[in-house]
């Protein structure tokens, strides 16, 4: 029988592919890396612009305390006087993260109450920025305000006009009808002239707000003024302030009965978001605080806190 002959060749050959099957092929170098890996890292979220924060209690100049705090300059007591503008500082767990100052003053007429708060936003997570993490902050403070829907632009003021509706001769009649004060309405009851709308008014203003003159009036000596943010002063988005900003403005009623109307500014500059609060409460009953002047001086004093961030 003859025995079976290996060629050398042939040998060597198998070798070869015996050792290319083992070892590395030089295609993949990353064989055993694990499921998902890229074979590359992702660079870190970029940190925040800012990494301190300024101490509230010296960012609100003098003249603006004066403003914003009737009666603080004409305090007698020379230690009082500078303790009020010095402020109060808040407490706070973490002041490299969270700082804050607080200002009252109480006057023959009423009593003012000023708060600035600075938040420095910081992320704990690699692949979330300071500043992504401070939108997400600002964005939940915006939901929180409720801030109504701006109303349509619509020509005319009543409400079929609004509606698109066109009136009826009954709705006409109607309006005629209130406008002459004729008391088609309520026979017998008042002078048949203006009586009538002036009653229903004022009924109308103290049931819906159950205090004297009506929590929606002040007795000014000229009249009434309506206590609700009129028309451009609602709660809104505001522009051209930090990099988005909101202001509310809420008018509540004290347990004497005394209403006080609290402006709030909150606007987001890169990752630190800055908190104005401004209250007053006059000390009678029929005083309503004006919408216009304390927004105009929140806002003034959230601008000039905008300019400090940006120095």
């Amino acid at each position: 029988m003859q025995r079976k002959v290996y060629v050398p060749g042939v040998a060597a050959l198998l070798a070869a592919v015996l050792a290319g099957c083992t070892g590395g092929s030089g295609l993949d170098d990353s064989g055993d890396s694990k499921p998902g890996d890229t074979g590359s890292t992702n660079a870190p979220a970029e940190p925040g612009k800012y990494q301190t924060l300024p101490e509230p209690c010296g960012e609100v100049e003098q003249g603006t305390l004066d403003a914003m705090l009737p009666g603080i300059a004409e305090m007698e007591d020379e230690e009082q006087r500078e303790k009020a503008y010095e402020g109060t500082p808040t407490v706070t767990y973490d002041t490299d993260r969270r700082v804050g100052c607080r200002w009252k003053v109480e006057s023959s007429g009423a009593s003012h109450h000023l708060l600035v708060d600075f938040e420095r936003v910081v992320s704990y997570d690699g692949a979330v920025s300071d500043d992504d993490r401070a939108i997400e902050l600002y964005a939940k403070k915006l939901e929180a305000a409720d801030l109504p829907e701006a109303p349509a632009a619509t020509p005319g003021s009543g409400a079929a006009e609004e509606s698109g509706a066109p009136k009826t001769p009954a709705d006409e009649d109607e309006a005629d009808g209130d406008k002459a004060g004729d008391g088609k309405k309520d026979d017998g009851e008042g002078d048949g002239k203006n009586g009538d709308v002036d009653g229903d008014k004022a009924g109308a203003d103290d049931a819906g707000k159950g205090g004297e003159g009506g929590e929606g009036s002040e007795d000014d000596g000229s009249g009434t003024r309506p206590a609700t943010p009129p028309a451009g002063l609602e709660p809104r988005v505001l522009d051209d302030l930090g990099d988005e900003a909101f202001l509310d403005d809420a008018l509540t009623t004290a347990a004497s009965a005394t209403r006080h109307r609290t402006v709030t500014v909150v606007f987001r500059t890169s990752n630190v978001i800055v908190t104005v609060e401004y209250d007053e409460q006059p000390g009678r009953r029929t005083d309503v605080p004006d919408s216009k002047e304390m927004q105009d001086k929140a806002e003034e004093l959230a601008e000039s806190l905008v300019s400090k961030f940006d120095e």
